[in-house]
């Protein structure tokens, strides 16, 4: 294996645009849930005339979509990702829209017929039913509780209060609270797997609200531990908490 020094330097000067991990291929593994969240939104899409996918990252995920609907409408609200989902997007005919965290949604009641999302930072149920057609669909993938927080409190420490965030169930009420009515709700726990330092240097630099406070030089002594591990006892082992969750927006 490299020297430390090498692949923090090299993780600590990459590109962390966009929501793509195709860098992380070799050095590190998670594994997906058994519902194929792209090849369900896939088939989705074929039998709507519109669609709206919420916190779309760097687009790449609607990018990978054999088909679109005629109207495909995304949001981000970090600039970095809206300029690199234009650039991917918008060739396709893909309206791009800029949206900060927690502010409306800027689209007329009942617009699409289906929203989607993947791993939304914090769903805005009351923004989603409005938005959406009578019985129209909400169908996402979300971050479920604790997740990825063998490596998270490996930095920062036990953190038993955060462990409670982002409960499935919580969310449904939030849901029906808002006028949907949930179809499928269903969990997974995948295994991850970090081989090397610098894998963990670029997942925290791209999913900053893990270790908010993280960069290198803060956390450089823990690196170091956590560099000696890997290289004594194989990868470091996390697991991802994932949440799929369909909901129907009930007649207004």
């Amino acid at each position: 294996m490299r020297t430390f020094n090498d692949l923090i330097e090299e993780a600590s000067t990459v590109d962390v645009s966009g929501w793509g991990f195709a860098w992380l291929d070799g050095r590190a593994t998670e594994q997906r849930p058994p519902w194929a969240y792209s090849r369900l939104i896939a088939s989705r899409f074929s039998h709507v005339a519109s669609a709206l996918d919420i916190d779309t990252g760097g687009g790449e995920i609607v990018a990978e979509m054999p088909r679109l609907p005629p109207r495909m409408v995304v949001t981000e609200g970090w600039s970095p990702n809206v300029e690199h989902a234009r650039r991917l997007l918008s060739p396709r005919g893909v309206q791009v829209v800029s949206v900060e965290q927690g502010q409306p949604l800027p689209f007329a009641d009942g617009s699409f017929e289906l929203v989607t999302s993947r791993h939304p930072v914090k769903p805005d149920w009351c923004e989603i039913a409005r938005v959406l057609t009578d019985e129209g669909t909400y169908l996402a993938q979300h971050v479920g509780p604790a997740s990825a927080f063998e490596l998270i409190e490996y930095f920062l420490g036990p953190l038993p209060r955060q462990r409670l965030a982002r409960d499935s169930d919580a969310e449904a009420t939030e849901a029906r609270s808002a006028g949907l009515r949930i179809v499928n709700l269903r969990t997974a726990r995948c295994r991850m797997e970090f081989f090397d330092i610098g894998a963990v240097v670029y997942i925290l630099r791209k999913c900053v609200w893990w270790i908010p406070d993280f960069t290198v030089d803060r956390y450089r002594d823990t690196l170091e531990r956590l560099d000696a591990h890997i290289r004594r006892h194989g990868p470091h082992v996390a697991h991802s908490t994932r949440t799929l969750i369909e909901a129907r927006r009930e007649p207004r």
